[in-house]
């Protein structure tokens, strides 16, 4: 499938907001966090600072957002896994409102009670889970009420390469092929499952080869390459609306940071990420635009838009408000 200009340069600058987005988030996790308490003889303490608890964040792995999203629309369903914020981007969630749940406040996507593992946002029908391999099954429902429906909406379960591994992705699969649903099912095959390699927990090399099993196709991406996953997903995305069910995609991409913040990353071998950052996706792109008659002016004024967006949206999420203790019950499951 033929990318056009116009779509390199939205997937440029929707990695380059994803990137600097999850750096700056990167920083602002860490403040009261360390060094001081390091420096006291103290662990890293995950409680504090202005966003406690886990972080999990997907510099890297852009490319797979972008290359997939680019084919959706506002009737198309995402669902995303713990490490999310590269989907929510791509898709279109407000990223004033994502900061604002990640940073707790009551201006957030809900309302600050769900953090950056559950955000939801149902305009733009977006959603993710903490729980591995929990995206697949919820994006079977939505694909089967589309093609209820007769919409032509399609649904996106994305999921990591050990989540290939859990029997929603087995029971999945087999629902969705079985009713011929409009789904497109996207691995993340970064090759760590948590702080386990991939060849220590996967009888087979690619899980593109897992779907003859259920009798549908299967496509390997080999390279972290956001215009490979563009063109694999286009032809994925359109056989889901044209009725011909779904399609299993496994995307080899590159994992710039630890499964979560503050993690030592002792089961990585030494300078693997130096040399996996010497094939950024981003640059490479960027790269492939210069081509197209793109120059240094345009590279600027799109760096400095995403700048300015990033900028917003940090100071719209420290500025809200908590919610009111009052309201702790609410807007909760009884």
């Amino acid at each position: 499938m033929e990318v056009t200009t116009e779509r390199l340069l939205w997937m440029y600058e929707t990695m380059l907001l994803i990137r600097r987005y999850e750096e700056t988030l990167a920083q602002v996790y860490l403040e009261g966090k360390l060094p001081p308490n390091i420096q006291k003889g103290l662990a890293f303490d995950i409680a504090a600072g202005p966003i406690p608890g886990e972080m999990h964040l997907a510099a890297g792995q852009e490319p797979v957002a972008v290359g997939v999203c680019a084919h959706l629309n506002d009737a198309d369903t995402v669902v995303g896994t713990h490490r999310p914020h590269h989907f929510a981007i791509a898709k279109g969630v407000p990223l004033d409102a994502m900061t604002a749940e990640i940073y707790g406040k009551v201006t957030g996507l809900g309302r600050g009670k769900g953090g950056h593992m559950h955000l939801f946002d149902p305009a733009r029908r977006f959603s993710c889970s903490g729980i591995i391999g929990a995206s697949l099954p919820p994006a079977c429902g939505a694909a089967l009420a589309a093609k209820k429906l007769g919409s032509g909406a399609v649904a996106v379960a994305f999921f990591g390469e050990g989540a290939a591994n859990q029997g929603s992705f087995h029971e999945s699969l087999n629902l969705a092929a079985l009713w011929r649903l409009p789904a497109v099912f996207i691995c993340e095959d970064n090759r760590y499952a948590i702080s386990v390699p991939k060849t220590q927990a996967t009888a087979v090399t690619s899980n593109a080869v897992r779907a003859a099993a259920y009798g549908i196709e299967g496509i390997s991406v080999e390279h972290n390459d956001a215009v490979a996953v563009y063109e694999a997903a286009g032809r994925a995305v359109a056989r889901a609306r044209n009725g011909e069910g779904p399609t299993l995609i496994e995307v080899k991409t590159d994992r710039y940071m630890g499964h979560f913040q503050g993690d030592p990353e002792v089961y990585r071998p030494k300078g693997e990420v130096d040399e996996l950052r010497k094939n950024d996706p981003i640059p490479a792109l960027g790269q492939r635009l210069r081509g197209d008659g793109f120059g240094d002016a345009q590279d600027k004024a799109i760096r400095d838009r995403v700048e300015a967006r990033i900028r917003a949206a940090f100071d719209f999420a420290r500025n809200s408000e908590y919610p009111a203790v009052a309201e702790a019950t609410e807007h909760v499951f009884a």
